[in-house]
């Protein structure tokens, strides 16, 4: 087909309607607006549409929602509170996408909307889930009467995120609140106060706006029109899309809209949905009722080396989406690993392993040493992985030298005399050359002797004087072990492995150890847990710990025990600094 221009205003037309679908494609083709070539490729097969005999062109739906949200929706949230919801035409193409195409069906003898499962993807901070919100909200009042929409995500909050959305946009118009009410159950038809005893607005539309979480239970038995999952990046499997797409199967018409940026989770349920998007695209995979929207770049380097590459995966750069932002986030990717992950996958859709490693060799090594004779009489934090009973344990403490930022590391590491059979034959060996040298004391049976890391302590303070402030523990050291500790002087503080205590210490350390302020004492033990430590993370950009994929029969606790000695470090600072100015 061609696309017509007009002689005026160069509209791009179809049968004498303007397009914003053909329009946006054109100046896609023609490199005005930069896109990324699986996005090319969608847009592609929508062209063959509009030559495509069995399919129907019908702009009506589409531009009565995008006429909707212009002139109903209002924003919500700064800097644009207030202001109308005026569409991008990026935004204006994909509404029409979903709506301007129909097919026959002949079970129900009508032409129907060809496109009912949409996929969604786009960087964060380039209004994905306003649009989404704002095109639920268009459906609920400009679809048929009961229509019944569910906004659903990973969590309850994720999920009411988007309900917050269509319900302060609702509460915006006087328009659309006169009409309709909400609780916490939902948003429903028909106000209280202005009420209306028939029509579409009335009591009597039994339609509905709700929402669910992943978490949630009971969500077979549905029965909706319109499901919306958002940041699906975040579910592990289907078992909370299933019973949503199964809702929607009812409808004649149902609309399910999965919208996200690219995650962390490996082999998650994002991973299985894109990789069969992707055979969809490249034509080994039949899903004609998919629509894939896919804003992505072409390759990792073209982010590093090109800012205008940015666009491909960032359709509101400059106008939904600041510019000077992206540059912020890149400077700091370059010297953060956690940041890399969080700003490639969350702000430009290329996938990161959330179980490679944390560290660089060069963060890594670092072969100077000190004499633990200068911290005598000092002070020192300490910090313990005890970990399952049966398995390598670890306590450290962290010293400090008044008026110096750099931490010092004395560490000493545990084991059961049973455990080192089970090690494969290269760490079998490694580790008995480690209890050689005295880096490892060897409990005798199947379990360590949590006595031995009391000891190790005490031993501390009987030959150096070394009084450890603060201990930090993990989750699984035992109950007997703290208080066996207490009944000798010590102070002991639960530090728990979850994200809130492991993010902001986990971070610390790794700028430590690029910044050389870490002496663990060339510890070849040290060395080795840093190596196999990776860094897990989340959509709030916290981080913790876990094993380097492919290395899961490794040890990681002299990694878990410096961020540990960190947490404590952080959390008592002024009053540790002051004991070691003394």
């Amino acid at each position: 087909m061609s696309l017509v221009k007009h002689p005026l205003n160069n509209p791009y037309e179809f049968e004498g309607t303007h397009s914003y679908l053909l329009e946006y494609i054109s100046k896609c083709k023609s490199g005005d607006i930069l896109i990324g070539q699986e996005l090319m490729m969608m847009l592609d097969k929508l062209l063959t549409h509009f030559d495509d005999p069995e399919i129907k062109i019908d702009f009506t739906d589409g531009h009565k929602r995008i006429k909707f949200i212009e002139t109903k929706c209002k924003h919500f949230e700064a800097p644009f509170a207030g202001k109308p919801f005026l569409l991008e035409l990026f935004q204006k193409a994909f509404v029409e996408a979903i709506y301007i195409f129909k097919i026959f069906d002949e079970e129900i003898n009508r032409y129907v909307r060809l496109y009912q499962d949409i996929l969604f993807l786009v960087a964060r901070k380039n209004g994905k889930t306003p649009l989404i919100s704002a095109l639920c909200l268009a459906e609920f009042f400009c679809g048929e009467m009961g229509t019944r929409i569910l906004c659903s995500s990973n969590d309850y909050e994720q999920a009411d995120l988007m309900f917050q959305a269509i319900n302060s946009m609702r509460e915006e118009s006087k328009t659309l609140s006169n009409v309709t009410r909400s609780n916490i159950k939902g948003i429903f038809f028909g106000n209280p106060k202005k009420p209306k005893k028939t029509g579409k607005f009335s009591y009597k539309n039994k339609g509905q706006i709700k929402k669910i979480s992943a978490k949630t239970g009971a969500k077979e038995g549905k029965n909706i029109k319109v499901g919306a999952v958002d940041e699906v990046h975040e579910l592990k499997d289907n078992t909370s899309t299933m019973p949503i797409r199964q809702a929607v199967s009812t409808q004649d018409e149902p609309l399910y809209i999965e919208l996200t940026t690219e995650g962390v989770i490996n082999e998650g349920y994002l991973d299985e949905r894109l990789r069969e998007a992707r055979q969809v695209l490249n034509g080994e995979l039949e899903r004609p009722r998919w629509l894939i929207w896919l804003y992505t770049q072409d390759s990792e380097q073209e982010v590093w080396q090109d800012e205008k590459s940015w666009d491909k995966s960032n359709p509101g750069n400059g106008v939904i989406k600041k510019r000077s932002f992206l540059r912020k986030m890149i400077e700091e990717a370059k010297t953060s690993k956690s940041m890399r992950v969080f700003v490639l996958s969350k702000d430009f859709n290329i996938k990161q392993n959330n179980a490679s490693a944390w560290l660089t060799p060069e963060d890594i090594k670092n072969e100077e040493t000190f004499d633990i004779e200068e911290f005598r009489n000092g002070f020192a934090i300490g910090a313990v992985d005890l970990s399952k009973s049966g398995d390598l344990a670890d306590a450290r403490i962290l010293l400090m030298k008044p008026g110096s930022q750099k931490k010092y590391m004395l560490t000493k590491y545990f084991i059961p005399a049973s455990k080192l059979e089970e090690l494969n034959r290269e760490d079998r060996e490694m580790f008995k050359e480690w209890i050689r040298q005295d880096l490892i004391a060897v409990s005798p049976g199947n379990e360590n002797d949590f006595s031995l890391v009391t000891a190790w302590f005490v031993k501390l303070f009987k030959d150096y004087g070394i009084r450890v402030y603060k201990t930090g523990y993990d989750k699984w050291s035992a109950i007997y072990w703290s208080k066996e500790m207490e009944d000798y002087g010590f102070d002991c503080v639960r530090v728990s492995q979850d994200w809130g205590s492991m993010s902001e210490p986990m971070k610390l350390v790794e700028a430590d150890l690029k910044s050389n302020l870490i002496n663990y004492n060339n510890h070849p033990i040290d060395k080795w847990c840093l190596e196999n430590t990776a860094l897990n993370i989340n959509s709030k950009m916290e981080i913790m710990p876990v094993k380097v994929q492919g290395k899961e029969d490794k040890k990681i606790d002299g990694a878990v025990t410096m961020i540990i000695a960190y947490k404590v470090y952080i959390d008592n600072r002024t009053e540790f600094l002051s004991l070691v100015g003394r």
